[in-house]
């Protein structure tokens, strides 16, 4: 098995592509260690190692973030490691497919917006799915719509987005740009958590 990295936007962040699908749907974001073990024997071996704070599964790669401090050289192997002795026993990523819902959920939670804004945001929603999260899937991360209120589309951003010293310009400058384009109603972007 030969799995490929990638560097992300994010220094902090490393995408792993092992060649097979990861997640058929969805994604999957662990910030804490505990739950990450409970939902995901991958997510587990993956925090097993000193120095990881967050792993991003999306279709077909797994993104690793690593605390401030030690340096890839000295985590990639183990990482690797990890993902090929997943992948080769032939366990399933997710304990379950109820947990890639309650991850998002608990990480997302509920859209907001008013009723009468729902063909504008049906119009962001699908801007996003077909010119945002492609580009950024391939930085290793996703970003999905959480809400609209006055004008203001609120996003949360995941795996290498999360942290990422350019996400700000990404927003600001990429998806504002691009919304305010072909959707006038919207006048800025903000991340939320």
């Amino acid at each position: 098995m030969f799995i490929q990295t990638e560097a992300t936007p994010n220094p902090s962040t490393l995408k792993f592509l092992p060649g097979k699908v990861v997640l058929e749907e969805g994604t999957a974001d662990f910030r804490e260690a505990q739950a990450a073990r409970e939902a995901s024997s991958l997510a587990g071996r993956l925090f097993d190692v000193p120095g990881v704070v967050g792993v991003f599964f999306g279709y077909d790669f797994v993104t690793v973030t690593k605390e401030e401090g030690p340096e890839w050289q000295h985590l990639k192997p183990a990482l690797l490691g990890a993902i090929m002795e997943h992948f080769m026993s032939g366990q399933p990523v997710m304990a379950s497919q109820q947990s890639i819902g309650d991850s998002e959920a608990a990480a997302v939670g509920e859209e907001f917006y008013d009723k009468e804004d729902e063909e504008i945001v049906l119009t962001i929603k699908e801007l996003l799915d077909t010119r945002v999260r492609p580009a950024v899937a391939q930085d290793g991360g996703d970003i999905t719509f959480r809400g609209f209120e006055n004008g203001t589309v609120f996003l949360h951003m995941k795996g290498a987005c999360a942290g990422c010293p350019s996400s700000t310009a990404t927003l600001k400058h990429g998806i504002q740009n691009l919304l305010r384009h072909f959707v006038p109603e919207v006048q800025q972007v903000e991340q939320i958590s």
